[in-house]
């Protein structure tokens, strides 16, 4: 029954899985999870419509999920201190190749609503209508959105150089 739409869309789902979430095996089980609940409400996806944003959407709302039930529900993450765990993750080596880390690092500060705005469309290439439908919100309050992340991003960026506007 999926397995049509998972071959068509499964790669650039798993992408967004990847962008949302930090660490890989988060994103697998995000994978999963999504896929199970577009099986489970199978019989809520209207054929006549696309199936991305509403793969999409179910991919957003389960980590939204899982974002709520992780702020109520702090986890030990082994680490004794948050400064035990940034010296960790500082000591790793960068890959090589173009650094944007500040980037990166500057959409990971942004606030979720405006986060996900960004990943769907600059990083996961969805129009505006897709992306403000994966969302639930209308296209006037996707712009917007966009708008107030770019300003908070040039904010956050304008010791960048390299980086176009």
């Amino acid at each position: 029954m999926l397995d049509p739409y998972i071959g068509q869309y499964g790669r650039r789902l798993y992408g967004l899985c990847r962008t949302l979430c930090r660490d890989p095996f988060d994103a697998d089980d995000l994978y999963q999870e999504t896929w199970l609940k577009a099986l489970r409400h199978w019989d809520r996806y209207d054929p006549g419509r696309d199936f991305e944003p509403w793969i999409t959407r179910i991919c957003v709302n389960t980590y939204r999920s899982a974002l709520r039930w992780l702020a109520r529900a702090p986890v030990f993450d082994g680490f004794s201190s948050p400064e035990e765990k940034q010296a960790r993750l500082d000591a790793i080596p960068a890959p090589e190749g173009e650094d944007f880390s500040a980037l990166h690092a500057a959409v990971d500060a942004l606030p979720e609503k405006l986060r996900l705005a960004v990943i769907l469309f600059y990083f996961r290439d969805m129009d505006l209508a897709s992306a403000a439908a994966a969302l639930h919100i209308p296209p006037g309050t996707m712009k917007s959105r966009l708008n107030h992340a770019r300003k908070k991003l040039k904010e956050a960026l304008e010791h960048e150089t390299d980086l176009p506007f």
